[in-house]
């Protein structure tokens, strides 16, 4: 069928319209003339694969990533950067008509704040391990299926992650160490995760593995400290479970620190194998100055920092805040957010293990409310209880960091009777996928 490309959709694919039908068209891009194949037909829309551009965008670039197609990671790196940064403001706008009664023309939604150099940006690899043919692999499934696609260099990853994938690849396939078959459920090591500290250098590997007995460790972290020198910390979790999630419950050290340094402006952080972190530091930065201008804190206000973590975004706005009470449901977490608060001196800082909706009502009974409540919850957006605990705590200010338009926009909607959205800031943190960062300042209606 031919198709003209309206606008991008939520996952970074084109949107046309077919006898009123919206099709979605991974690849295409917004104004381009299409001949599309459907590949998928359901009773709402259909899905279609790009045949022939007719008349493509003069947007469109060629990706500079030998496996973009079959990888999936990137949706958009066929589609100029500049561009992208227009377009991710558009999905923010689309989410925001889509989830909510809102007026969208009347907000203040302003231009997505991008990156000087957006390549090699990501500070953590975690990457899926296989054996074809005797050969050790590690990369990541390919779109919407369960082949592993090798990725021996990935142009968003920091090559200090990519190098040490490939090394840490090669002593598993010299030692034979036995490599998990995700179809039979036998063999060993699943996953190996890799992160770097951009400002500090230095490394951290994660090897997961089914079972703790781990064959030939000793010469596994020899052979690792030799290839690489700069490793801080060599960990091992254990994952014997049939599921998506990376990281099961068991993590011991095997070298080196538990932890690495990553720092953030004039902050430090310790981060722990499962802690986590953003991936993108120098777009952190700008994320969370956003959140300090949206807070506007005077250096009285009580700040919650809900689903906190290791306690970055209290800590970012603390020199500005009476009190910061953070929490967060994993204990190392938090164990590492009390430990980054004592370390800069910060004395006004309360974190503790659990749910915002569990801590927020029992400070309240006390007495102790909020002025301010920064959250950056998961893709999934806020817990329906958390966001009620919020309407009954009543805090003036509501700075939601988001990593999921749609769920920024179905929260938004919940909060709309009392709350009254100031502006949104959408931020690139992660250039050329379809992902979109915002930091939305909600303001208690009078």
């Amino acid at each position: 069928m031919p198709l003209t490309i309206k606008r991008l959709g939520i996952n970074g694919e084109g949107v046309g319209y077919f006898k009123r039908q919206v099709v979605f068209v991974p690849g295409a891009l917004p104004g381009e003339e299409v001949v599309a194949e459907v590949t998928k037909v359901l009773p709402k829309y259909s899905e279609a694969k790009v045949k022939k551009v007719r008349k493509p965008s003069e947007h469109r670039v060629t990706p500079v990533c030998p496996v973009y197609e079959e990888c999936g990671g990137c949706q958009l790196q066929h589609l100029h950067y500049s561009q992208q940064l227009k377009e991710k403001r558009d999905i923010v706008i689309q989410s925001l008509e889509r989830h909510t009664k809102l007026d969208v023309s009347k907000l203040d939604i302003r231009d997505t704040i991008g990156m000087e150099n957006p390549w090699g940006y990501r500070n953590k690899s975690q990457f899926q391990v296989g054996e074809k043919a005797g050969k050790v692999l590690a990369g990541l499934y390919g779109l919407n299926t369960h082949n592993l696609i090798n990725i021996e260099q990935c142009a968003v990853q920091h090559p200090a992650t990519s190098k040490a994938t490939e090394v840490v690849k090669g002593i598993l396939q010299d030692l034979r160490i036995p490599i998990y078959n995700e179809k039979t459920g036998k063999g060993l090591v699943r996953t190996i995760v890799a992160r770097t500290g951009i400002q500090t250098g230095e490394l951290q590997i994660v090897l997961i593995t089914t079972k703790k007995e781990l064959p030939k460790k000793e010469l596994i972290i020899q052979e690792t400290k030799k290839r690489l020198p700069e490793l801080t910390s060599i960990v091992q979790n254990v994952n014997g479970q049939k599921t998506s999630l990376i990281f099961g419950e068991e993590t011991q050290t095997l070298e080196g620190k538990d932890f690495i340094q990553e720092t953030l402006g004039d902050l430090q952080f310790e981060l722990s194998a499962r802690t986590f972190f953003q991936l993108n530091p120098e777009q952190t930065v700008k994320l969370y100055d956003e959140a300090k201008k949206a807070a506007g804190l005077t250096g009285k206000e009580k700040v919650v920092d809900a689903y906190c973590g290791v306690g970055t975004i209290g800590l970012w706005l603390s020199g500005d805040a009476g009190e910061i009470r953070g929490m967060d449901v994993i204990p190392e977490s938090i164990e590492n957010a009390r430990k980054n608060a004592a370390r800069h001196g910060v004395k006004h800082a309360r974190y503790e293990v659990g749910k915002a909706e569990q801590w927020l009502p029992k400070w309240a009974k006390e007495g102790w409310r909020p002025d301010v409540i920064v959250v950056d919850p998961p893709r999934v957006g806020c817990d329906a209880e958390f966001l009620n605990t919020v309407l009954k705590v009543k805090p003036q200010k509501f700075v939601y960091i988001s990593c999921n338009p749609s769920t920024l926009a179905k929260d938004i909607n919940t909060l709309g009777k009392h709350y009254k959205v100031e502006y949104i800031q959408p931020v690139d943190m992660f250039p050329h996928t379809s992902q979109v960062e915002s930091c939305a300042l909600l303001v208690r209606r009078t």
